[in-house]
């Protein structure tokens, strides 16, 4: 090109998101690409501010598990039992035995439930190139129903031990209102073992799928417990050398507000963006996993090394056998309890609280009066510990996969998104594209 020749036109592509159709709330994102390079991308989260942080003010440390289970309909358990944790802690008590035991079988149910909605139902549709798991049904009806199986006993589990399968009502600060008796457990146990199989099934299906070359060093965060893969306890842990006990967690993460969006946003102190959720766990604590979902995962080739968040689902699946295999070891040696639960007195304390939700780290921390109310409370889920990673996700990818047209960009930036599984329900166009040619 002489000096005398134009410059040649800047190409500028625009992807808008204008709704993220999600469980609890409404999303969307701007990213902007110029002659090839990513100049910016926006993850907007705009529902209105929920307050439930101040809802909790002024209320008993006894209501934290039942108010703040309604922060979420896919994962309340996690947020009762980060609460229970929190208020134990304040009160200098632990739950042990039985108790410790069927509370980590009602996590299992969760994980059960909500990894199968998000492998089933919200991301084998992108791998597989439909728009619905309804579409998906029509072609793959045997897959849609395992995952159908695996959410209806993940629920089952709810509904025997947490009272209902959304919002359980049996538990609270200490324990439960009510110990189920063991005959109350036969069918789930039945169940169970058919739902492991299906699990073990996943995996291996899991791993056929076609996954995009696509590889980082990311930073690994999550609980890790020196018996068990952890759920309900634990130090935190990444893979960068942090190892800190739950009560730390401010002193090295802080949240950000970002002017373009109403979720805050949070960071490692020192190292920015961080990874919480399965990965993170299937990472640092892969030798905690059961005999089974070793021998599984490392017959797929899935191994702790993995850093492709697309195989992600592969991992959920791993988890899933988990779970179910988990819940068949409480129930076979559950023997009821004379007592539910323990006294808990969390007056004049402050507590902290860190569980292991479906999609993550979840922290809570609470200060509570002498008279027993709460006089404050912080909430940190999973999702606002990812946003910046799935922002950073999203500059790192994009570039690649400029070759294609509008649609397919879209629907890989779709499948970018729901990697992390960010509380997004599974609405199926919720990316709009806009393509313009400027000169400059």
């Amino acid at each position: 090109m002489s000096p005398e020749d134009p410059p040649p036109p800047r190409t500028t592509r625009t992807i808008k998101v204008d709704y993220l159709a999600r469980v609890e709330g409404e999303g969307a994102m701007y990213l902007n690409v110029q002659d090839g390079k990513v100049e910016d991308v926006k993850l907007k989260i705009f529902e209105p501010p929920r307050f439930f942080e101040a809802f909790l003010r002024e209320r008993s440390f006894h209501e934290a598990p039942d108010i703040t289970a309604r922060i979420c309909g896919i994962c309340p358990v996690a947020y009762q039992m980060s609460s229970c944790h929190a208020m134990e802690d304040a009160a200098g008590v632990s739950v042990t035995g039985q108790i410790r035991d069927l509370r980590r079988l009602l996590y299992c149910g969760e994980w059960i439930e909500s990894h199968g909605l998000h492998v089933f139902m919200l991301h084998a549709p992108d791998f597989l190139g439909y728009p619905s798991a309804i579409e998906m049904a029509k072609d793959h009806r045997e897959i849609v129903e395992m995952g159908l199986k695996l959410k209806k006993i993940g629920n089952d589990i709810g509904i025997v031990l947490g009272g209902r399968e959304i919002h359980p009502v049996n538990v609270k600060v200490g324990g439960f209102y009510k110990a189920p008796p063991k005959k109350d457990f036969a069918k789930l146990e039945e169940d169970l073992k058919v739902a492991a199989d299906i699990a073990e099934k996943t995996v291996r299906w899991a791993a056929t799928l076609p996954f995009p070359d696509f590889e980082h060093d990311y930073e690994l965060v999550c609980l890790s417990h020196p018996d068990e893969y952890p759920m309900n306890e634990g130090r935190i842990i990444s893979n960068r050398g942090l190892d800190i006990p739950i009560s730390d967690y401010e002193q090295h993460f802080v949240e950000e507000h970002e002017p373009y969006t109403n979720a805050l946003q949070s960071i490692h102190k020192g190292h920015g963006a961080y990874f919480v959720g399965p990965m993170a766990r299937f990472a640092l604590n892969f030798e905690k996993l059961t005999p089974r979902c070793l021998a599984v995962a490392r017959a797929v080739g899935l191994d702790p090394a993995c850093r492709n968040p697309f195989r992600s689902i592969m991992i959920r699946s791993v988890e899933m056998l988990y779970a179910c295999e988990e819940a068949l070891r409480v129930i076979g040696n559950y023997e009821p309890t004379e007592a539910p639960s323990i006294e808990v007195d969390a007056s004049g304390g402050t507590g902290f609280g860190c569980t292991e939700a479906p999609r993550g780290l979840l922290y809570h921390r609470y200060r509570v009066d002498e008279q027993g109310d709460i006089l404050e409370a912080k909430i940190v889920p999973p999702t606002s510990q990812n946003q910046k990673t799935i922002e950073d996700d999203l500059r790192r990818l994009v570039p690649g996969y400029l070759h294609l047209n509008d649609d397919e960009l879209q629907w890989q930036c779709e499948q970018t998104i729901r990697n992390y599984d960010p509380c997004i329900s599974c609405a199926t166009h919720f990316l709009k594209i806009h393509r313009e040619e400027v000169s400059q």
